[in-house]
């Protein structure tokens, strides 16, 4: 309205000097008009979907260039980003209280031990008619629709995956003698590694992992163990291979020096060149690469598997599965559109090119058009991605309204056995409490 005002102003003006200036006038106010109008009605068209997700610090960037990219694609569909939350624990709790208030978003990020939260309070809405007998031609592998799926349905699909790795700082691996060519693919070995890096100074340390219910799945699938029975029905790592999982945080403590620093001095240690080895998501794969520049070459390698049959082994997926949370119709459709381009081809390239996760589509991998040219200037990539596609598996997550809880009580064990508790006794008594609480006894 604006426009056109200013310009019969300018009309009005014109016709004053000019005899067919109205004329003119006319035409130019109809077609200003005309304009005007089909902004109007490509604005009305348009289909506003909001975005939640969470962990800035890897994302933000990347969102914004998935919502670039994908309305570039579909102009009649606008993407407005909710803020971050910091984490995904914090992410699922706020979209709880939501839910509750009715201000929940279209579409959501959430950690892959998260979405079945919100399945369990219906909040969730299954994508099976969207990809109907399809799941092949898009990329979606049995494997990858396992990461969301629950009872015949799907809830939710993978949007990026990465499992546990080891990032080793090969100066500090030379200068306490040993060597990349001949790394050790054993814990033991490890350990013994890592006691001669933490040697090298005060300011050095040899090893460092995170007490956190990832972590300990992560060394728990290494030795060929469960977090639960398939049925969800009793738990299961207080079995041997439990116990020796959870054994290494305290043999990393006692054997090799490990510090009982937190999770962001651990990741600011690594790439300042002070810390040897370190177990960590290969999510931060480019974060970490980028920090330690030309200081030191950071190499990837895999997690040391312990179970002797392979086909026991199982690395938990960590990284992002997306959900659709509307319960309109209209929006579902346009809501869809946005799952299946992040989900797809394009968007998985967008995703990691620019955070370092391992794709959640086949098709990203077995057509090299997309990424070849990636995995060949980044070996390192090449490494953790093909742990995902050899050992990956879901992320259990904890059945029930306690879900989230039962999950700190498992860090909070961690801690105690790094500080010296029995490992024994304090695993055994934290299955217990598990028992309790998730109402399997």
């Amino acid at each position: 309205m604006t426009v056109i005002t200013h310009l019969e102003e300018r009309g009005s003006n014109r016709a004053e000097f000019d005899p067919l200036g109205g004329i003119e006038t006319m035409k130019t106010l109809f077609i200003a008009a005309a304009f005007g109008l089909a902004a109007t009605a490509a604005s009305a068209e348009q289909t506003e979907i909001r975005v939640h997700y969470a962990i800035p610090t890897i994302w933000a960037e990347t969102q914004d260039k998935l919502a670039a990219a994908f309305m570039e694609k579909h102009p009649d569909i606008k993407i407005v980003i909710d803020g971050p939350a910091e984490g995904y624990a914090d992410g699922v709790q706020r979209l709880l209280r939501e839910a509750v208030a009715g201000t929940a978003p279209d579409v959501a990020y959430v950690g892959l031990n998260r979405w079945r939260i919100l399945e369990d309070r219906g909040l969730t809405k299954p994508v099976d008619d969207f990809i109907g007998d399809k799941a092949g031609e898009m990329g979606y592998t049995p494997a990858l629709l396992s990461l969301g799926s629950y009872e015949g349905k799907q809830h939710a699909l993978g949007t990026s995956a990465s499992t546990l790795v080891m990032y080793v700082n090969p100066t500090l691996v030379e200068q306490a003698g040993g060597s990349m060519d001949d790394f050790p693919t054993t814990y033991d070995g490890i350990i013994e590694l890592a006691a001669k890096i933490n040697a090298l100074g005060d300011n050095i340390d040899g090893v460092w992992i995170g007490r956190h219910d990832w972590r300990f799945q992560s060394l728990l699938g290494a030795h060929g163990g469960r977090p639960m029975t398939e049925d969800e029905s009793d738990i299961t790592f207080d079995s041997e291979a439990g116990l020796k999982a959870a054994g290494l945080y305290q043999r990393f403590v006692k054997e090799a020096g490990m510090k009982p620093y937190g999770q962001n001095e651990a990741r600011q240690a690594l790439p300042a060149g002070t810390l040897g080895i370190m177990f960590e998501s290969s999510s931060l794969q480019k974060r970490f690469e980028e920090g330690a520049g030309d200081a030191f070459e950071l190499t990837v390698k895999p997690t040391p598997i312990v179970a002797e049959d392979k086909e026991t082994v199982y690395f938990p997926t960590g990284g992002s599965a997306i959900v659709l949370m509307t319960d309109d119709e209209a929006k579902q459709k346009a809501a869809w559109e946005y799952i299946a381009f992040v989900t797809g081809p394009d968007g998985q390239k967008i995703i990691v090119e620019n955070t370092g996760y391992a794709p959640a589509n086949a098709k990203v991998i077995e057509d090299k058009a997309y990424l070849g040219a990636f995995y060949d200037a980044n070996p390192n990539s090449l490494v953790a991605h093909t742990q995902v596609a050899n050992h990956a598996g879901p992320w259990f997550a904890y059945p029930g309204a306690e879900g989230v809880a039962v999950t700190d009580l498992i860090a909070a064990a961690m801690v105690e056995i790094a500080e010296g508790a029995d490992t024994d006794a304090t695993v055994k008594d934290l299955a217990e409490t598990l028992r309790l609480q998730l109402g399997m006894k």
